[in-house]
């Protein structure tokens, strides 16, 4: 099979490489994918994607800081690109991704700093404590003089990955790596090229080493039972971690029972609040504009830290100056957003076209073309604003702001910063997982929770000597 170009003659599928237990496999390529977006992948062996659990994995006994050096020295790989195998990504990327090719370059040309030392002992010590309960058997004191001991056990773990973000697969690999235990990398269809990028960088630095050796990375169809039914069995695998949207999610919950636990980075929206403060002055509403901007486009507003529904305390006047200046700062480049984002669905346009008709109840600034959309209604939308569209809401006070914030409000964004100490209690109530200054969404510092939860120590198996 083969696609077609504009000018009728045939064009190279898109050739999507698998590594299997760190090695490159070189398998018998399969067609995937339809017209337009056919790519060829290895066929898979299932045999070869889960490790005996008659056996510890490869990385089992290796000492924390071995890993850490490792990881480091990885992203410095990465940094460099000497082998060009993120370049080969990149390349490659651009033909699957919905993200403009400037904003995947810069996303990958900063992969590395997932990889720093820092960075990488904030989570050890965070979420876990120390390394002592991942090397070894850490003691505790019980009450009437008991004492026992626990350890963090390296655990067996799929991962279904999202594509939204390259930054989805570094991470993985970095708590994978950490963990000591044995990884399985689903690759979505947006993103077929990251991840093993990253795992033949580390193989390159540290060939055979037990770390890399405990990685596979394969596609196949997501939801198909011939390989989902095989693999995700308590037998050859402790958690599923799966990313994505509603869908994605329900289709994991199929195969969850004793001894197959899910871990869930399900979907999120995000929201901003605005303070009557930043009307105080002209160049006070210039910095929340432009903070509320970068909240709105991170990732052209394909992250689930974006901010789609904004919150402006004050009178439906303030809130139209306001969201004239947000729509400006909408159409800037940003380090993951690019100027223009794709344009606004028909759908979409046909709910805002609606809305346009509605004055002074409803009003619309910015056009169809992506580079930035804003309405400001008395009520939140309907519709779910995607693709560099913000709905901007006044309110009377920021705490009635927190009646539209839910268990799928992930991140909201606050200004000033003096206003989060009384709003985060009933923001947290509610079921929201972050809280930030605004125009600090965009990335997770390493260490702290995620959705909710420490993903290493969820990531775990727990196991006690009593």
């Amino acid at each position: 099979m083969s696609t077609t170009t504009l000018h009728g003659a045939p064009a190279a599928e898109t050739e999507v490489v698998h590594v299997v237990r760190g090695e490159v496999d070189h398998g018998s390529p399969i067609d995937h994918g339809r017209a337009g977006s056919a790519f060829t992948a290895p066929a898979l062996d299932l045999d070869r994607l889960v490790w005996p659990r008659t056996e510890p994995g490869p990385a089992f006994h290796v000492p924390v800081a071995e890993i850490v050096d490792l990881l480091v020295e990885t992203g410095e790989a990465l940094k460099a690109d000497r082998e060009g195998l993120l370049a080969e990504a990149l390349d490659r990327m651009a033909r699957v991704s919905p993200l403009p090719a400037e904003v995947l370059e810069r996303a990958y040309a900063l992969l590395w700093r997932s990889f720093q030392r820092p960075g990488l002992y904030a989570q050890i010590d965070h979420e876990l404590g120390g390394a002592d309960a991942l090397d070894g058997w850490r003691e505790v004191r019980l009450p009437e003089n008991r004492t026992a001991a626990t350890r963090a056990f390296p655990p067996r773990l799929v991962h279904i990955i999202a594509g939204n973000a390259p930054g989805v697969a570094a991470m993985s690999v970095v708590r994978g790596a950490l963990t000591k235990g044995v990884n399985l990398l689903k690759l979505p269809s947006n993103d077929l090229f990251t991840a093993t990028a990253i795992l033949r960088t580390m193989a390159a630095v540290a060939p055979g080493h037990p770390v890399v050796r405990s990685f596979s990375a394969v596609y196949w169809r997501g939801g198909d039972e011939a390989v989902e039914s095989v693999l995700f069995r308590p037998q050859f695998f402790d958690k599923l971690v799966a990313w994505g949207g509603e869908a994605t999610i329900r289709g994991a919950l199929r195969y969850v029972g004793p001894g197959f636990e899910l871990v869930s980075f399900d979907p999120k929206t995000s929201i901003s609040l605005i303070g009557r403060e930043a009307f105080e002055s002209p160049e006070s509403l210039a910095r929340a504009a432009d903070a509320g901007a970068a909240d709105a486009t991170f990732f052209n507003q394909q992250a689930c830290v974006a901010s789609r529904f904004q919150f402006v305390e004050g009178s439906w006047e303030d809130a139209d100056r306001y969201a004239a200046l947000l729509c400006e700062r909408l159409g800037v480049a940003r380090e993951f957003s690019s100027a223009a984002g794709p344009r606004v669905t028909a759908a979409l346009r046909e709910e805002i076209d609606v809305l346009r008709s509605l004055t002074p109840e409803y009003r619309v600034w910015g056009g169809y073309d992506g580079r930035g959309l804003v309405i400001r209604s008395p009520e939140p939308v309907d519709f779910h604003p995607d693709g560099k569209i913000v709905d901007v809401v006044p309110v009377a006070e920021l705490t009635e702001a927190v009646a539209h914030a839910g268990v799928a409000t992930q991140t909201v964004g606050v200004y000033p910063d003096t206003r989060k100490a009384d709003l985060r209690d009933a923001l947290a109530c509610a079921g929201v997982q972050r809280v930030v200054s605004l125009g600090k969404a965009g990335g997770m510092p390493p260490g702290l929770s995620h959705d909710g939860f420490y993903p290493l120590q969820r990531l775990m198996r727990w196991v006690n000597d009593e």
